[in-house]
């Protein structure tokens, strides 16, 4: 039976700020770090096959960390975008590294103007309801040419279908690293949640949740660990 392993990452220094962090790149806190090593424990020695991850370094460092203090194999990053996907392509000359997959498609939604902004005074500007519509809400686009859920459903659940599924599909046990809105367009797809439900769809950062698939990859366990 195939797992599927779903991470948001561990807290960055803007979830420590309170600030909208979209696709600006900011690293982890201290506490983040420190996270990572409960999130190892809560893994356990669980066998891993591949892991899918973001290039913004929030996800990608929660997952290199990881896989360091799990003492698995050590990890190569593959990367599906730009001249990355091309130039650092390799044919595979062991078993001895587990495959990391690198993908825009697993980025957190696009804040637009919001990017950088502190969320308490965001809601003092625009209003508590119209701020949590823009958070949590399915096709609800921030200001300044933000994305809503809809669009990430748009590039994450295809990119999810063509790969992850791929290797589900072959009874591979799989761990996606990603953000908030990517993952919680996942669990709309897996999960059936219609678009009036997602702002029900959380997951505070470090959450990880576990799904359990049959050979027809139908979930038959689903657990937040």
């Amino acid at each position: 039976m195939a797992k599927l392993f779903l991470l948001r990452h561990a807290q960055s220094q803007w979830n420590l700020e309170n600030r909208f962090s979209g696709w600006i790149d900011v690293p982890l806190s201290k506490k983040g770090i420190e996270d990572v090593k409960k999130i190892s424990k809560r893994l356990g020695k669980v066998k891993i096959d591949a892991v899918y991850t973001s290039p913004l370094i929030r996800n990608s460092e929660t997952a290199l960390e990881l896989l360091r203090l799990s003492k698995r194999k050590y990890p190569i990053f593959r990367h599906f975008d730009g001249k990355m996907e091309k130039w650092a392509n390799f044919k595979e000359l062991n078993k001895a590294y587990i495959p990391v997959y690198v993908s825009e498609n697993l980025n957190e939604r696009y804040y637009g103007s919001l990017q950088g902004c502190d969320k308490k005074e965001t809601i003092k500007k625009y209003g508590a309801k119209k701020v949590q519509l823009w958070r949590r809400g399915f096709d609800n686009d921030p200001p300044g040419g933000g994305e809503g859920l809809d669009e990430v459903f748009k590039r994450a659940v295809p990119f999810f279908k063509k790969h992850i599924e791929g290797d589900l599909k072959k009874g591979k046990n799989v761990l996606v690293v990603s953000s908030h809105n990517a993952l919680r367009a996942i669990i709309k797809y897996i999960d059936n949640v219609p678009k009036q439900d997602v702002m029900g769809i959380e997951m505070e950062p470090g959450t990880m949740i576990r799904y359990d698939f049959d050979k027809s990859l139908k979930f038959k366990n689903k657990k937040v660990l």
